[in-house]
C-alpha cells in the first residue's frame, strides 16, 4: 500500500498570480493518471474562517457540504477535481491557533510550555496527515496562502519544511512565480522570481519546480536562467502563460509532461488514462460563437478602479458551464444595482440581455436597486434566476407589487417594517442578541422536497434534492400563503414544509421566473452544470 505524498504549492513576486488554479490544475493531470487527488487551502488570516471577510478585499465565499465557509479555492479544487472537499481541507492563522490554545486548556500538552515553534506547526502538520488519512487520497495539494516573504505564512512555510524533514521521499515543492514584461522595456525579467527563490530557500526550502506564471511563453533562455540561479533541473522549470480559460491550464501542463516529472520525483509510475474528456472540453469552449447575455446584479465589484469578479466567482462559472452545455458562448455584463437607484430609466438596458441572476448579498445597500430589478424582469417576462438574498428579494418584490403589501420588507434591513416578509427564524435571534456572528448561519448542505408540475422539478428530474446554504433569514411563514394566493409557488420546501427552499411563477405567467433560498452555484461543475443554471441558460438560448 503506498503512503499519501504531499505537494505544497507557494507564491512569488505578487498575489493574485493564480496559485489556486494551479494547484487544482497539477491535481487535475495527476487524477488523468490514475490517482486519487485532494487539496488542502491554508489562509494565513487571524479569522476563523472566511465567513467573517469582505468579498470585495478577498473574493468569493464558498460553502462546504458539512457546512464550513472557506476561500474560493476550495470551489476551484471542487470544480476541477469534482470531488466534494470538506472541513478539514482549510484551515486559516486563526483556526490553527484556536485549535491549539483549546487543546492546551484541555491539558493535552501534558504540562508543556506551548510554545508558537513548534506547537503550531506541528498542529498544521497533524491537520495536513488528517486530511490524507481521511480520504485516503494518493496526493494531497496543499496551497499555501499568500506571498513568500511575507510574515504571515511563515508558520506554516515552517510546517511544510518540517514534515519535509519528517517524510522525505513524500513531500515535493512548487513555486508559482511572475515573470513581468515591462512595457518600456520589452524584456521578460527573471530577478523576481530569483528573489522568491531565494526567500523560500532562506525559510529551508527548495523548490522541485518553478511554475513562471507571465503574459506569454518563457523562453529557454530565461528557463535556463531561472534553472541554474533557482537551482531547480531545467525540465521542472515549466511555462504558465496567461489563457483565455482556466480550463485551459491542466492541459498546458498535461502537454508540459508535468504528471510524469511529479511521478518521477516520487518514483511512482503512471497507472492508466490520459487527460481526454478535460481536454475535449477545453477545445468545445473555444468553438463557440453565438453568444448568450447574461447580466449579474449586484454590490461586491469596485475596489478602488477596479472590478473585482471573484465576489462571483461560482455564480460565473455555473454560467459558463451551463452555457456550454447548451452550446452558447457566454457574454456576462456586471450591473451595480445601486445605478438602478440613482436612475431608473437605465433599467431598459435589461432587455438587451437574454437573462439575468441578482446573486447572494448582505446589507441594505442596493436593495432598493434589485427589488426595481426584480420588478422590471418579472413585468417584461426577462428570465431571472435569484440566488438566497435574490429569492428574498423576488419575495419582496412580489408582496409589494402583486400582493399590495406597499412596505413589505426582510427585516435584515428594516427591523420595524409593517410586513416583514423575509424574517429571521426563532433560533437565530439569539446568535444576534449575543453577537454570536461567526459560523451561526444556516451552513452546509440540507435536503428539500419539490413539487410536481414546477419548473424545478422539471429541472432537477427528481423529488429530494440537497443543496448548500449560507443564510439567517428565510420566507415569514406568516405571508407564504398570501404570496401562494397571489400566485407564487413554492416548488421547494424543506422536508417539514417550514422552510421555502424555492420561489417561481408559473410557466404560462412568466418564461423562467425562479429563485432559490440556497446558493446551487456552489455545485455546478464543468463536466455537469447545476440543473437550475442548465434550465435558466436553456430558456435563455430560446429567447
Amino acid at each position: 500500500m503506498s503512503t499519501t505524498k504531499y505537494i505544497f504549492i507557494t507564491g512569488g513576486v505578487m498575489s493574485g498570480i493564480g496559485k489556486g488554479i494551479a494547484a487544482a490544475s497539477i491535481g487535475k493531470v495527476l487524477q488523468s493518471k490514475g490517482f486519487s487527488v485532494t487539496a488542502i487551502k491554508i489562509d494565513p488570516y487571524i479569522n476563523v474562517d472566511a465567513g467573517t471577510m469582505n468579498p470585495i478585499e478577498h473574493g468569493e465565499v464558498f460553502v462546504t457540504d458539512d457546512g464550513i465557509e472557506t476561500d474560493q479555492d476550495i470551489g476551484n479544487y471542487e470544480r476541477f477535481l469534482d470531488v466534494d472537499i470538506l472541513s478539514d481541507n482549510y484551515m486559516t492563522t486563526g483556526k490553527v491557533y484556536e485549535s491549539v490554545i483549546h487543546r492546551e486548556r484541555n491539558l493535552e500538552y501534558n504540562g508543556k510550555c506551548v510554545e508558537v515553534v513548534p506547537h503550531i506547526p506541528l498542529e498544521v502538520i497533524r491537520r495536513i496527515k488528517k486530511v490524507g488519512k481521511n480520504t485516503g487520497a494518493d496526493f494531497v495539494m496543499i496551497e499555501i496562502g499568500g506571498t513568500i516573504g511575507e510574515y504571515q505564512n511563515v508558520l506554516f512555510l515552517e510546517a511544510a519544511r518540517m514534515l519535509k524533514l519528517q517524510k522525505p521521499g513524500d513531500v515535493i515543492f512548487f513555486l508559482v512565480s511572475y515573470l513581468p514584461i515591462p512595457n518600456k522595456i520589452g524584456e521578460m525579467k527573471t530577478k523576481p522570481t530569483q528573489y522568491a527563490a531565494r526567500s523560500l530557500n532562506s525559510a529551508g526550502i527548495q523548490p522541485d519546480f518553478i511554475l513562471c506564471r507571465s503574459e506569454v511563453l518563457i523562453d529557454e533562455i530565461r528557463r535556463e536562467k531561472i534553472s541554474m540561479f533557482c537551482n531547480v533541473e531545467k525540465d521542472c522549470v515549466l511555462s504558465a502563460p496567461d489563457v483565455d480559460s482556466i480550463y485551459d491550464v491542466p492541459v498546458n501542463f498535461d502537454n508540459e509532461d508535468l504528471a510524469q516529472k511529479i511521478l518521477s520525483k516520487f518514483n511512482m509510475r503512471i497507472r492508466q488514462k490520459d487527460l481526454k474528456e478535460w481536454r475535449a472540453l477545453a477545445k468545445k469552449i473555444k468553438n463557440f460563437d453565438k453568444p448568450v447575455r447574461i447580466g449579474i446584479v449586484g454590490k461586491y465589484f469596485n475596489t478602488g478602479d477596479f472590478v473585482l469578479a471573484d465576489s462571483y466567482i461560482s455564480v460565473i462559472e455555473s454560467v459558463r458551464h451551463a452555457a456550454w452545455a447548451n452550446n452558447r458562448k457566454p457574454i456576462i455584463k456586471w450591473i451595480n444595482s445601486e445605478e438602478y437607484e440613482k436612475n431608473p430609466a437605465k433599467l431598459g438596458e435589461l432587455k438587451k440581455l437574454d437573462g439575468v441572476i441578482v446573486p447572494g448579498g448582505f446589507g441594505g445597500r442596493g436593495i432598493e436597486g434589485k427589488i426595481k430589478t426584480v420588478e422590471y424582469l418579472r413585468k417584461n417576462k426577462i428570465p431571472f434566476l435569484g440566488l438566497c438574498y435574490g429569492m428574498q428579494i423576488a419575495c419582496i418584490e412580489f408582496a409589494r407589487n402583486v400582493c399590495g403589501l406597499n412596505e413589505a420588507n426582510t427585516s435584515e434591513i428594516n427591523k420595524n417594517t409593517k410586513y416583514p416578509v423575509i424574517d429571521i427564524m426563532p433560533e437565530q435571534k439569539k446568535n444576534l442578541r449575543e453577537k454570536n456572528y461567526g459560523a451561526t448561519m444556516r451552513l452546509g448542505a440540507y435536503p428539500a422536497k419539490l413539487k410536481s408540475g414546477t419548473i424545478a422539478k422539471s429541472a432537477y428530474k427528481t423529488s429530494e434534492i440537497s443543496e448548500r446554504h449560507r443564510h439567517r433569514w428565510e420566507v415569514n411563514p406568516e405571508y407564504i400563503k398570501i404570496l401562494e394566493d397571489k400566485g407564487l409557488i413554492f416548488s421547494g420546501t424543506s422536508p417539514d414544509g417550514r422552510l421555502m427552499e424555492i420561489a417561481e411563477l408559473p410557466k404560462d405567467k412568466h418564461p423562467f421566473f425562479v429563485a432559490s433560498q440556497f446558493h446551487p452555484e456552489f455545485k455546478s461543475r464543468p463536466m455537469s452544470p447545476h440543473p437550475l443554471f442548465m434550465e435558466f441558460v436553456k430558456i435563455c438560448v430560446k429567447k
